[in-house]
């Protein structure tokens, strides 16, 4: 691809003012262009914002955030700059990447209109970015790395309920171990497009558990994975919070399926609401920590709890969901979980009494199973490998067993 000089400009202003995009906007509007930042005279201080030039929400963690003019950022508006910037520009290419500046018709509209938008995207997917960022309402999934079986499950049932909406979204999240993966993975295997918005270079992924899934979502149509951070950035804890900013200002809403009662979901939530888009949380045991963050946003008002699937289509403006949306496995057929398993295993096999232990123990172990259906251990974990291979049920690092959507 042909990049223009104003694209080699934004593409070095980004790597500049990465945390301060208001300080950069401000720039470009008193020289004319991207391009003019680097040839006038002298940069005029005159114009540099003060507090507002910060990331919203985030004044006292993002660095050189008082009302200075950054002298040292200033300092990097040379030639050096530039010749970086076409070089980097030049490895997009090799690599089969895109840069998208926000001048471009093709950046997400969504984003562009929120204060202190990335000046640009580094974008990696089979797809043209108005296919993955301009054809479909977008929603974001956000939670905890530590997820609960119960976040688990509720995580795959809301975005299958969301797959059999009359208007099928995007899901947007954040690569993580955890929610993020789990809403990324339910999302390609009910065929929703999904965006990972990624804390690193676009050129590595972290963690790197999650580089099949990486490799998986940038050979899907209408999906990509997107950046707006340099090649070779490295993922330090501070990059997670422009991620954040990312994926709220991408997004018409944000849904956080579990979090403690500190961490990026909620620093997430806070974004979204500052953007105005619509927050949703999943309510959870008022002594689960992994729940307290979603329970005190309810508490607060700053989220709409979720009761069910088919509200949170409703709700979401999607349309009515069909008939067993949220991965129910009664699905329009009247059939209990005792009568599928009965069928497929037998009316004395030992699945019928774990699948039925499972429903009732959501996140029960296999010793624990063995104990509570007075069965050798042995005999359960053979039977619970047979069911996780029929995608009846999955077990954790843990060994925690929870029924898979369709069954729950």
């Amino acid at each position: 691809m042909n990049y223009s000089d104003e694209h080699v400009a934004l593409c070095a202003l980004n790597k500049i003012f990465g945390y301060h995009p208001t300080l950069a906007a401000a720039l470009i509007e008193n020289a004319g262009s991207a391009l003019g930042c680097f040839t006038s005279a002298a940069p005029d201080h005159s114009v540099m914002p003060g507090s507002s030039s910060v990331m919203p929400g985030t004044p006292s963690v993002m660095p050189g955030t008082d009302r200075a003019s950054h002298p040292e950022l200033l300092s990097e508006l040379t030639p050096s700059a530039l010749e970086w910037a076409r070089n980097e520009l030049s490895r997009i290419d090799s690599r089969g990447y895109r840069f998208l500046t926000i001048m471009d018709e093709d950046y997400p509209e969504p984003l562009r209109e929120c204060e202190g938008p990335p000046l640009g995207l580094y974008l990696n997917g089979c797809s043209s970015p108005t296919e993955i960022f301009g054809l479909r309402p977008m929603i974001a999934f956000v939670g905890t790395r530590d997820i609960s079986p119960y976040g688990r499950l509720w995580c795959q049932k809301l975005v299958k309920a969301l797959s059999e909406a009359p208007i099928q979204p995007v899901i947007v999240s954040g690569m993580a171990l955890g929610a993020d993966g789990i809403a990324h993975r339910t999302a390609l295997e009910c065929g929703l497009s999904t965006i990972g918005v990624m804390a690193t270079g676009i050129d590595s992924i972290y963690p790197v558990q999650h580089e099949r899934l990486a490799i998986d979502i940038v050979h899907r149509p209408g999906c990509g994975l997107i950046t707006d951070y340099p090649m070779g950035t490295s993922p330090v804890a501070l990059n997670f919070l422009r991620r954040n900013r990312i994926i709220a200002g991408l997004v018409s809403a944000v849904v956080v399926v579990e979090s403690k009662s500190r961490g990026g979901s909620l620093m997430t939530a806070r974004y979204a609401c500052e953007y105005n888009r619509e927050v949703f949380a999943l309510p959870g045991r008022i002594d689960d920590v992994r729940s307290a963050g979603c329970n005190s946003l309810i508490h607060a008002q700053m989220a709409h709890i979720i009761t069910s699937p088919e509200e949170l289509v409703g709700e979401l403006g999607l349309g009515r969901p069909s008939r067993g949306a949220g991965g129910s496995w009664a699905a329009g057929s009247g059939a209990t979980l005792r009568g599928i398993l009965t069928r497929k295993y037998g009316e004395l096999s030992a699945q019928v009494r774990i699948g039925e232990a499972v429903k009732e123990n959501l996140g029960i172990t296999v010793e624990a199973l063995s104990a509570r259906l007075i069965l050798p251990y042995q005999e359960v974990l053979t039977a619970v490998t047979v069911m996780e291979a029929d995608g009846i049920l999955t077990t954790d690092l843990l060994g925690r067993c929870s029924l898979t959507p369709n069954y729950s």
